[in-house]
């Protein structure tokens, strides 16, 4: 077949969850498929992470907005190279397209009431888009791929589509993701000190930034020694704001707050840190659950969503809107070696259930068993 996927961020320096979906995915079937022949359509971006082969086309696209790249840009050169297939892989899709259509919808957190109101206009409009694009392209997929059994449930209940067109593949994680020796040359490029937390924190309301700030704040309180902790993504700004509004700015000192973190440093970062922290309201996968888990950090992960079923039975799970119950959970990893050593053990053991290879097959199966 001639497979056409949508790609459009993998080009860009800072990439985030779905951007790295599509490329890992990508990679595993250049590498694993040689009968298929796939034009990857992205637009144009300093970071040049994959190459051309024998079995893999990259296809430019360049107009000045995701939307117009979307629906004008992308349909257009679909049109000049007439593939078997498109496969867009971010939630959303051209309303028209001459190719038969597959979708990955990560999620349905769009059309969800959100627990909090978004501070950022970037996410507003992210949201307000796919409210309006993902109704109208369902019923013109051939198949819809989701990243797991609860998103697929969760879909269903919400959208009531066919569950014959509806297929759960989990996601995998890069092999980078491993116990390191020699991570302090990296870490010390972001705090100083050599034992620390990790959370990942945006200002996306399902993160729960704020509630894992409280939590931290009473672990702080309770600790007799609390270590540091590490915030990606979060700016000093919206950090500060966040501890005015909760009545916790004496943590600051203890906060350490370096911006974005590329993913090449994560392998040390979460090799580094004593525990980290996934303490999200939502999730419909959670790749950086199994990344810490397969660098044998502890986790500590909400009770929610899909996070019980990528962490499996034995992860370490808190209410996320419990800050107490969070913070219990960072002072028995603290506290209790025993725990600490089977979390460790269990994590790496869980994380060898994933991988983008499994994930390629899966996808592999999909695009062959359409009657196109």
């Amino acid at each position: 077949m001639k497979i056409a996927i949508e790609a459009q961020r993998i080009f860009r320096p800072n990439k985030h969850g779905m951007d790295f979906v599509a490329l890992e995915t990508v990679r595993c079937l250049q590498r694993i498929d040689t009968r298929n022949e796939y034009f990857i359509f992205v637009s144009p971006g300093p970071d040049r992470c994959l190459e051309e082969s024998g079995n893999l086309h990259i296809v430019e696209v360049n107009t000045p907005s995701y939307p117009l790249w979307e629906q004008v840009g992308l349909p257009r050169a679909v049109r000049r190279v007439a593939p078997d297939l498109l496969h867009c892989t971010s939630n959303t899709a051209p309303v028209w397209c001459s190719a038969p259509l597959v979708l990955t919808l990560h999620d349905i957190i769009f059309l969800e009431k959100q627990q909090a109101a978004n501070k950022s206009l970037y996410q507003k409009m992210g949201r307000i888009y796919r409210r309006l694009v993902v109704p109208r392209i369902l019923d013109k997929c051939e198949k819809i791929i989701t990243v797991s059994e609860f998103e697929r449930q969760r879909i269903l209940g919400v959208l009531g589509l066919d569950p014959e067109r509806l297929v759960a593949i989990h996601n995998g994680y890069n092999p980078r993701f491993r116990p390191l020796d020699g991570f302090l040359e990296t870490t010390r490029n972001y705090l100083p000190e050599e034992r620390y937390l990790f959370f990942l924190g945006n200002t996306d309301p399902k993160k729960n930034t704020a509630g894992t700030l409280r939590a931290y704040a009473s672990y702080v309180r309770r600790s007799a020694a609390p270590l540091p902790l590490l915030v990606a993504d979060l700016k000093a700004e919206a950090a500060d704001a966040l501890l005015r509004e909760n009545g916790i700015e004496e943590i600051r000192p203890l906060l350490r707050l370096p911006g974005y973190i590329p993913n090449s440093d994560l392998p040390a970062i979460y090799n580094g840190a004593s525990a980290f922290l996934y303490t999200s309201l939502r999730e419909s996968f959670g790749i950086p659950l199994v990344e810490a888990m397969a660098c044998g950090t502890p986790v500590i992960t909400g009770n929610t969503s899909s996070m019980p079923e990528i962490g499996g039975p034995d992860i370490l799970a808190a209410d996320p809107c419990r800050p107490e119950e969070i913070a219990g959970a960072v002072l028995r990893l603290e506290n209790e070696d025993a725990l600490y050593r089977q979390q460790r053990e269990y994590g790496l053991l869980r994380a060898r259930q994933f991988s983008w290879k499994k994930t390629a097959d899966e996808l592999i199966q999909v695009y062959q068993s359409l009657d196109i």
